[in-house]
């Protein structure tokens, strides 16, 4: 047994997805392909009494946009075998479990390839499905942390700074998933066959460190935070506050563009350091500094931007979706009243779409288990027995 295939826009349309509700970047990557037009159908857990744990609001908003919901009791016979009848109509399956939850659930990569040969399975973790650390626990700043990342973010003088948590859980996470999977995908159309796709956090994370590492091993970096030209060390490429106590950004690396920062902000080339002199850099700083706090960020803009200085405000996420450029390019949708960034990137013939808003646990279950070919009668001694769930069904008391 299979689903239909329900109508979709974007790239991806015509593929399906099952995807083992989760948090972070699993998630994400879920987001990412229903984004790109793949049916993701999301196996929730049956809803527990009790109250929230506080993590809900990472994956019931924004990240579980674009899916259908089935709950189901995986641990229950007849629901393992719903899931893999699932399974049987899908062209890859996520989940960001530790490693041998979904085996010990009987549903690892050995019988969902058996029901689906060309299933392309992935897998999300922080530490990845092998070595010493793999069935440790951890988060975002731990992967960061053992990647050679987090040592290098951060002014002079002071700690490591936490950048938020999108190199680990969404950049080398939940990005690095989806296109694995999409490679896996690729590949399995030619040859018939699927295949486990293994996404570490820890490995996604030291991958998007590879030009620094690149330059480290050439002795090009200067490990102290706060020394090279990327990292906050140079004068023309940092952030600046202005005189009304917010901020702008330069990025002026190109002498051609620094000669043209330099020209708008009243300054002259001639009269300062060589641009490239490392040792000329914190004072340098520091004569910028004192000119960017003698006008507001407004002022700066309307100077600046637009313009080969390579500069921007900085925005906080209130102020993002409503910049002249966010909203020439409709980069910000509304779902469920919720402002959030659109999908991305752009196709000229197959656009991407927001369809539908984060669904609630076990809200199609109706509809996915019709679609699979059970008669109604069934259906119902599937909820009357708790082994699915759908809107309204009360909640279990026993996980």
């Amino acid at each position: 047994m299979g689903l239909p295939l329900t109508a979709r826009s974007g790239p991806l349309a015509g593929t399906r997805v099952v995807e083992f509700a989760g948090l972070g970047p699993a998630p994400f990557a879920a987001l990412l392909l229903a984004d790109l037009g793949a049916d993701v159908v999301t196996v929730d857990r049956i809803p527990a009494g009790g109250p929230a744990d506080g993590l809900g609001a990472m994956t019931t908003g924004a990240l579980g946009r674009g899916r259908r919901s089935i709950a189901v009791d995986v641990k229950d016979a007849a629901g393992r075998e719903l899931v893999l009848d699932l399974v049987a109509g899908a062209d890859a399956l996520v989940e960001g479990f530790r490693p041998g939850v979904m085996e010990r659930l009987g549903l690892g990569p050995e019988p969902c390839l058996a029901r689906r040969p060309p299933l392309v399975y992935g897998r999300m973790t922080g530490w990845g499905q092998t070595g010493p650390l793999a069935m440790a626990a951890g988060h975002d700043v731990n992967y960061i942390a053992a990647a050679g990342v987090l040592e290098h973010i951060g002014t002079a003088g002071g700690p490591p700074v936490i950048p938020l948590n999108v190199i680990g859980d969404f950049g080398g996470g939940g990005m690095l998933l989806a296109l694995g999977v999409l490679a896996a995908m690729l590949e399995a159309r030619g040859s018939g066959r699927g295949q486990v796709v293994d996404a570490a956090m820890v490995d996604g994370s030291a991958l998007l460190m590879t030009m620094m590492f690149e330059l480290s091993g050439r002795g090009l970096w200067n490990p102290a935070r706060q020394s090279n030209m990327n990292d906050g060390g140079a004068h023309f490429y940092g952030v600046y506050e202005t005189a009304d106590g917010r901020h702008v950004s330069i990025a002026a690396m190109e002498p051609k563009f620094y000669a043209v920062l330099l020209d708008l902000i009243g300054l002259s080339v001639d009269e300062l350091p060589e641009q490239w002199n490392t040792g000329a850099w914190p004072a340098l700083r520091e004569r910028l500094a004192a000119v960017f706090r003698t006008r507001t960020r407004q002022e700066w803009t309307d100077l600046l931007e637009g313009t080969d200085a390579c500069f921007a405000p900085v925005l906080s996420m209130a102020e993002a979706p409503a910049h002249p450029h966010a909203v020439a390019r409709d980069a910000f949708v509304t779902v469920d009243g919720v402002v959030q960034p659109a999908p991305a990137p752009r196709f000229s013939r197959t656009p991407a779409a927001v369809d539908r808003g984060a669904a609630h646990a076990g809200e199609h279950t109706t509809e996915l288990l019709t679609e699979l070919g059970l008669p109604p009668e069934r259906i119902e001694e599937l909820m009357a027995g708790r082994t699915v769930a759908g809107p309204g069904t009360p909640a279990r008391m026993d996980q």
